[in-house]
């Protein structure tokens, strides 16, 4: 999602961040280097575009399972339930790749190291093209983990390092546009694509996304050097706040309650709504519309109404998440929950991202990697529980108790008292 759907680990407890007029280390001549962590005097747009594109690429692939989930199931012999533990698995990893990657690479220019992600997602998709069983597409999901959680651990600081600090949201929205692209164009062509072609040959159209985005990076992306200090005992310090665990229990709720459904949407539409394949392409190409509608109100209304922001969009894949299950028998039932889940959806990852950068601005990367890891185990809780729920009971229930979760994870958020000054409504 997005993901952003989220930055990097291990910024020290407490960094002292350098005047941008101070003093700067010496660069190579002509190198484009990004070094002040309080952001830039001028913005570095493309640099946050080519993150974008990253993301668009990543996420593509980490939820192109969700479209072509019955065609793999049935190719590989493994139920709708077991298949969607790609998503699981991908995620699990991702988690842990978010938290450890800076911390083991804490030197390493950030742009060469999400030059290096980018690649490794390519790999993936590739092997996952060719795999000739399930074990082995899950390996090759294991690699794509690697490749989301250290690409989202870091860009969150990353933008941070590109863009002027009063246009973080505005950055983080631009960055998130690529999880929106995805949703819209990605998943819907996999479906359409997973019919014409098969299911392995859309994954080859992602490796071949991925490999543009490596090129976009590689020629605009700005060196970025890394400030991040050794060792876990940042993360310690950061998860000390009160305020940061509250925001990482309500990413899990909400997440968890998405992709508890998210993940199955196929055989919902298909038992609940009677729906084929050509109009569940359509169908998701409705939801991601919505998704991009979301991300592009969701910067504003952060930068402007935080508390209202963590409320509206959480509560909003809530109502569809209900309304999908129990109105869904309805074509028109089905449309008016799909709109209203991706328009919540597509502006929770920044409306989320930006209410934690706000509660800790000194230490982004740590931060951001809680984040990822938070994210990620939340997505890959809400596919288990999901495909316990679908095998169990039936996709309904799937869809009920991941609304009640999102609905949760919102009023947590806002139960906060005192609220913060930055939050004000």
């Amino acid at each position: 999602m997005t993901s952003n759907e989220f930055a990097a680990t291990g910024a020290t407890a407490a960094i002292t961040l350098p005047s941008p007029s101070g003093p700067k280390a010496p660069t190579a001549a002509g190198a484009r280097t990004s070094t002040n962590p309080d952001g830039p005097e001028r913005a570095s747009w493309l640099g946050v575009v080519s993150l974008g594109l990253g993301v668009f690429a990543i996420v593509m692939a980490e939820f192109l399972p969700a479209s072509l989930l019955t065609r793999v199931a049935s190719d590989l012999g493994v139920t709708e339930g077991v298949a969607g533990q790609s998503v699981s698995i991908t995620a699990i990893v991702a988690a842990v790749a978010g938290l450890t990657i800076p911390v083991l690479l804490p030197r390493v220019d950030r742009r060469h190291l999400m030059l290096g992600l980018s690649a490794l997602a390519v790999v993936s998709d590739v092997l996952v093209a060719l795999a000739p069983n399930y074990p082995v597409l899950l390996a090759a999901r294991v690699l794509l983990g690697i490749s989301l959680g250290g690409f989202w651990a870091l860009a969150i600081s990353i933008t941070a390092r590109l863009v002027p600090a009063d246009r973080l949201g505005r950055g983080l929205t631009v960055v998130n546009m690529g999880v929106s692209l995805a949703t819209v164009a990605a998943i819907p062509l996999g479906t359409w694509l997973g019919e014409l072609w098969g299911w392995r040959a859309v994954f080859v159209l992602a490796a071949g996304v991925g490999v543009v985005a490596v090129v976009v990076q590689a020629l605009v992306l700005p060196s970025v050097r890394s400030i991040t200090a050794t060792g876990f005992r940042p993360l310690l310090a950061t998860l000390r706040s009160r305020l940061i665990l509250i925001g990482l229990v309500a990413t899990a709720l909400i997440a968890a309650g998405h992709f508890t459904g998210f993940t199955y949407i196929r055989p919902a539409a298909t038992d609940i709504g009677g729906l084929d394949a050509s109009q569940l392409a359509v169908l998701l190409v409705v939801y991601g519309a919505a998704v991009f509608a979301g991300n592009l109100v969701a910067g504003p209304l952060a930068d402007k109404r935080m508390r209202v922001a963590v409320l509206v969009f959480p509560v909003a894949i809530a109502a569809a998440m209900l309304t999908f299950a129990l109105a869904g028998s309805t074509t028109a039932g089905i449309v008016v929950a799909v709109a209203l889940w991706g328009l919540g959806f597509g502006a929770v990852p920044t409306t989320l991202t930006t209410w934690l950068a706000r509660v800790e601005p000194t230490r982004l990367e740590s931060v951001g990697g809680l984040q990822s890891a938070t994210f990620q185990l939340a997505i890959a809780l809400g596919a288990v529980v999901g495909g316990l729920l679908v095998d169990g009971i039936g996709v309904q229930t799937a869809f009920l108790v991941g609304g009640a979760s999102a609905l949760l994870g919102a009023i947590l958020l806002v139960s906060i008292k005192p609220r913060p000054a930055a939050f004000r409504a």
